[in-house]
């Protein structure tokens, strides 16, 4: 399989994807502010064991921006990601997925269950589950307030860097933007008019209820960040208290983007995770 840039049709959208490696398939789904680079570190490990995708999802770098598209979704992405397993051809596969990558996971497998090998979420953002618990609504107004809607008056002015560092320290640590890497800077500009348009969704929260992961029936492995705001603790706990099947994880020395906050002990433990099912 080629390791080159190559782009498919799928939902009436143009989606860039990587593709390397042999086997089962396994798709990587990145989260808010991110696209296929942020598994640079991940592909050549996955692709040793598996025929591995890497895509960029609707909106985000290298696909177009369409001011005029569709709202912003989970539900929408998931739609564009059943496109893209058909397009391609894909058998069941492993959906591994970060952030509100977890969440389009989610939204696809209830809907498309035959689909789906197993599952591995790092802290999918299932917003409204907060306010299940009394601790949860606290840190859901708290986020709100400090991180979604500085970014989003930041975004409403026009201020594009402004918006995604709020965001960003909001969901991985004070100071995060400006601790980045140039190319992680880059990428995080890169999606930066992405993150606008699901800061002003009106339907960014897709309907997933604890009914629907009941009915997954699927594996499922859960990982928190050593780092990552206890807000996520809460969301993966009611989680895991809902899927049929699952086990739970905390990778050391990362945050909320554990893939690229730890990716050797992410390869080892999703990977140990995968040849069991």
């Amino acid at each position: 399989m080629t390791h080159s840039l190559q782009t498919i049709d799928a939902n009436g959208t143009c989606l860039a994807y990587l593709e390397q490696g042999q086997g089962e398939p396994l798709l990587f789904i990145h989260g808010s502010l991110d696209d296929l680079r942020s598994w640079r570190l991940q592909m050549e490990r996955f692709a040793e064991r598996y025929h591995v995708i890497a895509y960029s999802r609707r909106y985000h770098y290298p696909n177009d921006f369409d001011e005029r598209g569709p709202e912003y979704s989970a539900l929408l992405h998931a739609e564009d990601l059943a496109g893209l397993v058909a397009a391609l051809g894909l058998g069941p596969a492993h959906l591994v997925a970060s952030s509100f990558g977890g969440y389009v996971a989610l939204c696809f497998t209830a809907r498309h269950l035959a689909a789906v090998r197993s599952l591995v979420l790092g802290e999918p953002p299932l917003m409204p589950w907060l306010a299940a618990t009394p601790e949860g609504t606290l840190l859901a107004e708290t986020f709100d307030r400090e991180a979604w809607q500085p970014a989003r008056g930041a975004f409403l002015a026009g201020d594009l860097e402004a918006g995604a560092r709020f965001f960003l320290d909001g969901v991985t640590g004070r100071d995060t933007f400006n601790r980045l890497p140039p190319a992680g800077r880059r990428m995080m500009l890169d999606n930066a008019r992405e993150l606008r348009a699901e800061c002003l969704s009106g339907t960014f929260f897709s309907a997933f209820g604890p009914d629907d992961a009941a009915r997954i029936a699927r594996p499922v492995l859960l990982l928190d960040g050593e780092f990552s705001p206890r807000m996520f603790y809460v969301i993966t706990g009611e989680l895991e208290r809902c899927l049929p099947d699952t086990e739970r994880a905390v990778l050391p020395g990362a945050s909320h983007a554990m893939h690229l906050g730890n990716p050797d002990a992410y390869a080892a433990r999703v990977l140990a995770f995968l040849a069991r099912h």
